[in-house]
């Protein structure tokens, strides 16, 4: 049951990616980061530098962990980190 609930996940993440893409290509004014969702800023910049895991190889704490350590990396706001981190917690 996890695995389909994590593959419907990663379906919707990548249509959502191409939606998002195709979206921000064609309108000049990016959204604020109140107005994004985890899934949106996730989409936005997680992907650019690598392939995400599954949302379900870790747990709540080391999402918590981990999104800490992404912040930094990933230039991101303490909204979107947790914003992102609040996403993939509720899919594990």
């Amino acid at each position: 049951m996890k695995i389909i609930k994590v593959l419907i996940l990663g379906i919707t993440v990548a249509v959502f990616c191409v939606l998002t893409t195709l979206n921000t290509s064609c309108t000049s004014t990016k959204q604020s980061t109140a107005e994004r969702t985890g899934v949106q800023i996730w989409g936005e910049n997680c992907v650019r530098c690598h392939s995400t895991p599954s949302p379900a190889a870790y747990n709540d704490v080391d999402w918590e962990t981990i999104g800490l350590h992404m912040r930094l990396r990933g230039n991101l706001t303490a909204e979107e980190a947790a914003k992102v981190v609040e996403f993939m917690q509720s899919a594990n």
